[in-house]
């Protein structure tokens, strides 16, 4: 049995995949199997990944488009080791991601969930994510309160984390239902019932503006998470309400740009108490202010800053 499962949801990627597989093909660690869940790709991506199969490289195929969560699920089920990791077929590894999170699994038994820093790609510019990490030592290594520390960009993102099995057993697995972040769903209730063992070395390398890639696509009539149901919890957890605040705070800023109403219902919940004042004040700007907004923020990224309202 293989220490690791990779696994690679793939769509419609042909341009990114050779270069996504190779990054895990030339890590350090190398105990590991890597299962690429093809959702029925319609250019040449399965052609190029077919090129990796082995004896540790497998494609499994869909056959009917599904999305991303039921892409990973496949993936999930499908994976005969105990912890499971992932990579966007338009994203890449450093060579020692692999070797990092074994050490973490190694050090720290009472996590479950283990995770790095990362680095965004804009076209040929990196730049850090504004996610808290530098709040941490530069070499930390260590347990961290996700809830407490998160109020950012992801600390991690789905491409620098890795997950035992037990957690999916207990928690459930990434919900179908949902065709827009998934994963902070699912973080909710990973990091709510199992503790974080955090590497603040950038391990990984996120790509920013790619084809296909959900972050850019059209909120409108997309299902998207229902913070509320975990009010409850937050209840007895000051930290995770002031996290649920801020991702309503995110997701509603999104809805009210694409002029979608769900966006009321999104911050109704939301103690002001938990944001700042650029966020409280974005909030309740005009909808054409928030788009003039996003322009100026990608003229300042082309100029090498990246603003935010963190």
């Amino acid at each position: 049995m293989p220490f690791f499962t990779v696994i690679i949801p793939l769509y419609n990627k042909e341009k990114y995949i050779s270069g996504a597989i190779e990054s895990i093909l030339n890590q350090t660690f190398t105990d590991f199997e890597l299962l690429i869940v093809n959702d029925c790709s319609s250019d040449k991506s399965v052609e190029m990944a077919s090129k990796f199969v082995s004896e540790k490289v497998h494609v499994i195929h869909h056959e009917k488009n599904s999305g991303l969560a039921a892409t990973r699920n496949t993936g999930i089920k499908k994976a005969t080791s105990n912890y499971v990791t992932f990579l966007d077929a338009d994203d890449l590894w450093r060579p020692f991601f692999l070797e990092k999170i074994y050490n973490l699994i190694q050090n720290f038994p009472e996590a479950r969930i283990f995770g790095t820093n990362y680095e965004e790609i804009w076209d040929t510019t990196v730049k850090n994510p504004h996610n808290n990490s530098d709040s941490l030592p530069e070499e930390f290594v260590g347990y961290v309160n996700f809830f407490k520390i998160n109020i950012k960009q992801g600390l991690y993102n789905h491409g620098s984390v890795c997950f035992h099995k037990e957690v999916y057993e207990n928690v459930g697995f990434y919900n179908e239902n949902i065709q827009l972040s998934q994963d902070l769903d699912f973080n909710i209730r990973a990091n709510y019932h199992y503790k974080l063992a955090y590497d603040n070395s950038v391990q990984m390398s996120y790509f920013m503006q790619t084809d296909n890639q959900l972050t850019r696509s059209s909120i409108v009539n997309k299902t998207i998470p229902d913070y509320d149901l975990y009010e409850d919890w937050a209840k007895t957890n000051s930290d995770l309400k002031k996290y649920l605040d801020f991702e309503r705070y995110v997701l509603g800023k999104r809805l009210k740009k694409n002029n979608d109403l769900r966006w009321k219902k999104m911050i109704a919940n939301i103690n002001e108490n938990n944001l700042n004042w650029k966020q409280n004040l974005l909030l309740k700007v005009p909808r054409f202010v928030l788009n003039f907004l996003d322009k100026v923020k990608l003229i300042l990224l082309k100029l090498g800053i990246k603003p935010s309202t963190y």
